[in-house]
């Protein structure tokens, strides 16, 4: 057959994987269901999906592609929340949710390493993990002695957030936090301080908050509408919302775990939360390279395709080395934590790798797709924002290139 990259003849694209829309005199569309099949075994390399897995897999990208992304504009926008009970339940309904989620909470059990490859089909949409109930899997593991919640959390009927990060303190030191948390008299805790950068404080029931008391840092659960809790204002990332400052002032708290262990549990959550961005930022990296492969195909100059042009197929081809050599960086990490291995260095490996690769994948789209690459009509300026945020997010660069570096030449 025609080669998968940049071939002849591809495959004719009906609606659709992605996204579709009239502009510039071309309708973009791209790969049907069938043909991301063909793609999927012959683009993205090692590692291949496990048999026992494909079909499930196959599934999630069919019900991510047919179901989540056509309505994407509209869960952008927020407030959505009919919307996405009823995706919920049609994931419900076609044993799609909460996979990762142990049975005895209603999931498939999947491993990490089998739930790996699903992850990345969701990432084809940002919403996919919260319709797929997938994001429940950091919370109910820093939930195990809170039942009543954790069994809310894993059935989608509560959602946390996560307060780590505050203005005045660098966010890659929490051990420096300011927030306070009191004991009272009744057992409970009364937090006090300022936080900055929480995703989704303003739909979360919950926000789990690492505040410093007097046996040292720890974590909270403080329940969003509780008197003290306090949305000060949105912070928009290039221009996107869903960021937010929150004041605790004399909010109720209940510990999870020990006192003065908060920097553990919170380092857990963290820890499985940069794998499970780094396989959904696997994901979103290969829906920008195949809408940029498409467009070199279907855009034609006076001189003949985009495709056909040296330094079009040279974007091309270091993206797709770009996905290719950052996947088993990323696998090898669920594989590690599977075993109970010590997995921090190649954590850390697998988050700059995925952060890089996705910003470098996305901003060659935009490339390829000349203006309308940086207009409304793709979601690849969504993409190159994820990329660049990425960067940053569970930790910048340097942090874990220093950290890894120092282990090494101890």
């Amino acid at each position: 057959m025609d080669s998968p990259l940049l071939g002849g003849n591809p495959v004719a694209p009906s609606r659709d994987l992605f996204h579709s829309s009239q502009s510039d005199g071309q309708i973009h569309k791209f790969p049907t269901f069938q043909e991301i099949r063909v793609l999927d075994s012959e683009l993205w390399g090692a590692p291949e999906c496990p048999p026992h897995v494909r079909d499930l897999r196959d599934r999630v990208t069919r019900f991510v592609a047919e179901r989540v992304v056509p309505h994407e504009a509209d869960l952008d926008a927020g407030g959505a929340t009919a919307l996405l009970h009823r995706l919920r339940q049609e994931a419900v309904a076609q044993e799609l949710w909460g996979l990762p989620l142990p049975p005895d909470l209603g999931g498939a059990g999947l491993s990490l390493a089998d739930y790996a490859h699903v992850a990345e089909a969701e990432g084809a949409s940002d919403h996919a993990p919260a319709v797929l109930g997938s994001t429940a899997l950091l919370d109910v593991n820093v939930l195990g002695e809170h039942a009543g919640h954790l069994r809310r959390v894993a059935r989608g009927e509560l959602t946390l957030c996560n307060a780590m990060t505050e203005p005045d303190t660098p966010g890659s030191d929490p051990a420096l936090i300011t927030t306070r948390a009191h004991p009272q008299a009744d057992g409970s805790w009364s937090l006090h301080g300022r936080k900055w950068f929480v995703a989704g404080a303003d739909r979360a029931d919950l926000a789990l908050v690492l505040a410093r008391a007097p046996g040292g840092p720890s974590a909270f659960l403080v329940p969003t509408d509780a008197p003290g809790f306090h949305l000060v204002r949105e912070l928009p990332i290039l221009g996107a919302g869903g960021q937010w400052e929150l004041s605790l002032a004399g909010a109720p708290g209940q510990l999870v775990g020990a006192e003065g262990k908060g920097l553990r549990v919170v380092g857990q959550r963290v820890r499985l939360g940069r794998l499970l961005r780094c396989l959904r930022w696997l994901g979103q990296a290969r829906r920008a390279f195949l809408l940029m492969r498409e467009r070199a195909m279907r855009r034609s100059l006076s001189t003949g395709r985009l495709a056909d042009h040296q330094l079009v197929q040279a974007l091309v081809f270091d993206a797709l080395l770009a996905i290719r050599t950052t996947r088993p960086l990323v696998f090898q990490v669920a594989h590690l934590l599977d075993a109970g291995r010590d997995a921090r260095d190649d954590t850390a490996l697998a988050k700059v790798a995925a952060a890089r690769m996705l910003q470098q994948v996305s901003d060659a789209a935009i490339q390829v797709y000349g203006a309308a690459g940086l207009g409304p009509d793709t979601p690849l300026p969504a993409l190159f924002r994820t990329g660049r945020m990425a960067r940053l997010l569970d930790g910048p660069d340097e942090l874990h290139i220093t950290t890894v570096a120092r282990r090494v030449l101890a």
